[in-house]
């Protein structure tokens, strides 16, 4: 049994396909960051950096509970555990460098373009503009990649292209603005209808909707989603 702590934002989406996927069986666990539940010091021994993707595989290796933590690390052992969508062994180092390429470039800076963008006070303009300009290079770097292929390492569906699919499903909020924010990336707009067109994508969406997340931008919430902008308690 997979335990599976989440909020419907990007990170956690990318479990919550594969989970469904490789047909694991899971519990999804809400835990509503708004509230600032990921800060509770139960979650923090799951995650010590208090962020949602996190599980907790009872079976985990010698049959010992196994904590896994940052949704590249859970997309790794989910597929090592289940020897699914790994791809060719061959490919083995394409796969690692495009996952950590997501991890630790699109995935951030297009967070970040979010941010700034939505939550953070206006006039802030020369943020906005590198971490938006940023998260556009990166997708022009997968976009050049993709021309010629169907899925972004070897021939057949993997790990990385759902690690995408988690951000390039919020392209609408890092490109604000624009009517048709893959228009200029047209390659990666075809992985993510490719990706779309699956039929475990309605039931990964579907993980958790039964759960009533806070929704209003309060005080709480800010404080709980961004506390590193105020002052530690005395």
């Amino acid at each position: 049994m997979i335990r599976f702590y989440f909020h419907p934002t990007p990170n956690p989406a990318k479990i919550a396909l594969f989970l469904v996927e490789a047909g694991l069986d899971f519990e999804a666990i809400p835990v509503d960051t708004s509230k600032g539940e990921q800060h509770s010091p139960a979650f923090r021994a799951i995650n010590p950096n208090g962020k949602v993707p996190a599980i907790v595989d009872t079976e985990g290796p010698g049959g010992k509970p196994a904590r896994v933590f940052d949704s590249s690390a859970i997309l790794l052992y989910l597929a090592e555990k289940t020897g699914k969508f790994l791809g060719a062994p061959e490919d083995r180092p394409e796969l690692q460098s495009w996952l950590l390429f997501i991890a630790s470039g699109l995935g951030p800076f297009s967070g970040q373009a979010v941010h700034f963008q939505f939550a953070a006070p206006a006039g802030l303009d020369y943020a906005v503009n590198r971490y938006r300009r940023e998260a556009e290079r990166h997708y022009q770097v997968l976009n050049d990649h993709l021309v010629g292929r169907d899925y972004i390492v070897g021939d057949r569906y993997t790990i990385a292209d759902m690690s995408a699919w988690g951000w390039l499903d919020r392209a609408a909020r890092v490109r604000k603005g624009e009517a048709d924010p893959l228009a200029a990336y047209p390659e990666l707009k075809r992985l993510l209808a490719t990706v779309d067109a699956r039929p475990a994508i309605a039931r990964a969406r579907a993980v958790g909707q039964e759960h009533a997340f806070k929704k209003i931008n309060d005080e709480e919430t800010r404080r709980a989603l961004f506390p590193s902008n105020y002052p530690p308690p005395a």
